[in-house]
């Protein structure tokens, strides 16, 4: 068994932001442990644009910000291991690998970043009717085969799900020369950022379809067709609106949820509502020294929010190592209220009176304008008004210098105005 202070699990840009921000928070003794061939995660296939807007103020493509991060790793010395499956993790922060050249190695930690990202939501989960013909992907997939493999998966294309990389993928193949028909979406509004409708659907004329689903795949060995039919308000297909659309390829953009089976077999508490795992407001999980940041934690839209958070998780978990905890206080439970999806932190930890704490949620249906409540016994302590609430926008505020101390429990609602 080898000791290191800090293990990180992820080499994207969530464990890339939490290498370097523990680094120059005082520990040096770091290992980045990358399941891939190289770093930067799923940004080194994401070659568009439209990254880094708000953490490096300029517009970069993903292999950009990811070398940028890279670049500031090489810079530290901060040792990496890729082509490195994490096998384990334990609550005493044992980690156990399979590496390409060392091959099984088990290494104890002070402190744990997960940082392991998220996957997609494949066919099986939704349970399409249907053969198992060729021309089914997720829309993740599909990138890599064009971007990283230079394989365009198809040429009469149809799109499930208005999520943003099967967006993306939209404008990516149409500008490959493939036909895009359409694409649906169960819900009745759209689950992408509004800019990749406009740039990836509006500006190429791909028309998209809400409260609309594909019913059933046609085909045996090869895709040939798909059933789209509309839906009701609980999601049922409605008898007499089948329709079949002749299409070689099916792309599925049904959503993400994080990569956190590790993290539960540790013993983290997990939440149902953010399909991570609980954290407090330093983003430390109910295991003591194992932090969660970026996408295993919850799905972003941003990768600049990935990397903050990646930020403020290796900050931390530097300062579990270097220094003696505080007694704590008391613990505040936080809760979604109307409106909210999920919030995060789950909990609040409180070990000084007044402290800033960033919070991070998603609401529930789109709001065009809302008042957003941080509640306590159903008494307002904050508030504020926002516009154009939606789904696919997470919503981050921080709270300054808030008397946690006197606090019991604390709700965040959005009231429709």
């Amino acid at each position: 068994m080898k000791n290191v202070d800090l293990i990180i699990i992820g080499g994207g840009s969530a464990g890339l932001a939490a290498a370097v921000s523990a680094y120059d928070s005082g520990v040096k003794d770091i290992l980045v442990l990358e399941r891939t061939g190289e770093l930067g995660g799923i940004l080194n296939q994401c070659i568009h644009n439209g990254f880094g807007l708000h953490h490096f103020k300029e517009e970069l493509t993903g292999p950009e910000y990811a070398y940028r991060y890279i670049l500031e790793v090489e810079k530290r010395n901060i040792k990496c291991l890729v082509n490195t499956q994490v096998l384990s993790v334990n609550k005493d922060k044992e980690v156990e690998v399979l590496n390409s050249e060392l091959g099984n190695e088990v290494f104890k930690a002070k402190a744990i970043v997960f940082a392991a990202g998220c996957n997609e939501r494949t066919r099986g989960q939704i349970s399409i009717p249907g053969d198992r013909p060729k021309g089914v992907y997720t829309a993740g997939l599909a990138q890599k085969y064009m971007n990283i493999d230079g394989y365009l998966v198809g040429k009469e294309v149809y799109i499930l799900g208005s999520g943003d990389i099967g967006l993306i993928m939209a404008r990516r193949m149409t500008l490959e020369g493939a036909h895009v028909i359409g694409v649906s979406e169960l819900m009745p509004y759209s689950n992408g950022l509004n800019r990749n409708i406009v740039q990836c659907l509006n500006d190429y004329n791909i028309p998209l379809k809400f409260s609309n689903t594909v019913t059933k795949i046609i085909g045996k060995d090869k895709l040939e067709a798909i059933e789209l039919s509309d839906v009701d308000e609980k999601f049922r297909p409605i008898p007499g609106t089948q329709k079949i659309v002749q299409c070689d390829t099916l792309l599925l953009s049904i959503g993400l949820y994080p990569s956190n089976e590790l993290l539960k077999d540790a013993g983290a508490e997990y939440s149902r509502l953010s399909k991570g795992s609980k954290v407090d407001q330093n983003l430390e999980t109910t295991i003591p020294g194992i932090f969660a940041c970026g996408n295993v934690l919850h799905v972003h839209d941003l990768v600049d929010f990935v990397s903050e958070e990646g930020e403020i998780a290796g900050k931390n978990a530097a300062e579990s190592i270097l220094f003696e905890r505080k007694p704590l206080k008391k613990v505040i439970e936080v809760a979604p209220g109307n409106n909210v999806g999920y919030v995060l932190p789950n909990v609040i930890n409180v070990r000084e009176g007044n402290e800033s704490v960033n919070f991070s949620f998603r609401v529930r249906k789109p709001i065009p304008k809302g008042k957003i409540l941080f509640k306590s016994n159903d008494v307002v302590i904050k508030s504020m008004v926002k516009n154009f609430l939606i789904p696919s926008e997470m919503i981050k505020i921080t709270l300054k210098d808030l008397d946690f101390e006197n606090i019991e429990n604390l709700t965040v609602e959005v009231e429709e105005l």
